[in-house]
């Protein structure tokens, strides 16, 4: 039987994950998941792990739905208010997408621009201020955060065992930064699936997942494998002229609420 066997959650893009034992569902995906990010603060490009390893220390916690927490090793933790929607905008840049989105505050500026060795932001997405899916893949409606392009990730964890197994040591899941984790299938079977249902909320498979070289990075210190494994394994033999593939991205046709152990349920 096909079951939901984790969640995760990320708070902020590229900054340290949480696991879930129950998580909503919204308009963006997971509710809490990647609504904030950490951005140049000359430019307003984004800023993941690609640039800055260290990022990955950097634990992100929802205190409560208006209250982001930030904690990192031998630092005293910051509490980061959710800004109003419509102030302090600053325009910033997601891969090809620029929109406008409030500012955090000096004072998470530069409580992270301290640790990070460079002047950055932090900007939070409201739901009224979301990016539009590529509707080369998605309705016009759909939208997302600041994930890379898609609300929400799904990994087989029978895929990871698989590749584990071909790298030759254990790999941790959050290197991989899923939010969905399903057991009791074949290994890549998600490569297959179509749509799917889990509780009372249905999923669209959309789009397989490209991988970066994050996944070579430690996803509690974010130092770099010396052999660049996983994706050195993974390039054998999921790669296509597009990129080196592993997990797949979906869209919610619903709303509601995910528990881990819950069945899933695969519609075609």
């Amino acid at each position: 039987m096909l079951r939901l066997s984790a969640l995760y959650r990320f708070p902020v893009k590229s900054l340290g994950g949480e696991s879930l034992q129950r998580a909503e569902v919204d308009a963006l995906g997971l509710a809490g998941d990647r609504r904030w990010m950490v951005v140049d603060a000359a430019s307003g490009r984004f800023l993941t792990q690609r640039q800055l390893g260290q990022m990955a220390q950097i634990a992100a916690r929802w205190r409560d739905d208006e209250t982001l927490e930030l904690s990192v090793s031998g630092r005293v933790p910051l509490a980061v208010a959710v800004p109003p929607a419509d102030e302090a905008l600053r325009g910033v840049t997601v891969w090809g997408d620029s929109l406008q989105v409030p500012d955090a505050g000096e004072a998470a500026a530069q409580w992270l621009s301290a640790f990070l060795g460079r002047d950055c932001r932090l900007v939070h997405v409201p739901p009224s201020r979301a990016r539009q899916v590529d509707t080369g893949y998605a309705q016009v409606g759909d939208q997302v955060g600041f994930a890379d392009g898609f609300p929400l990730l799904l990994i087989g964890q029978a895929s990871l065992d698989d590749l584990a197994a071909r790298v030759g040591r254990p790999l941790e899941m959050l290197r991989f930064r899923p939010n969905l984790v399903i057991e009791g299938a074949d290994p890549y079977a998600e490569d297959g699936w179509g749509r799917l249902r889990i509780g009372a909320i249905e999923f669209e498979r959309v789009k397989p997942c490209s991988r970066c070289a994050i996944p070579t990075l430690d996803p509690h210190s974010g130092e770099r494998s010396n052999d660049g494994e996983p994706l050195k394994t993974l390039a054998t033999y999921r790669r296509d002229a597009d990129g080196v593939y592993f997990g797949q991205n979906l869209i919610q046709r619903g709303q509601g609420v995910l528990e881990v152990g819950m069945p899933v349920t695969l519609l075609d």
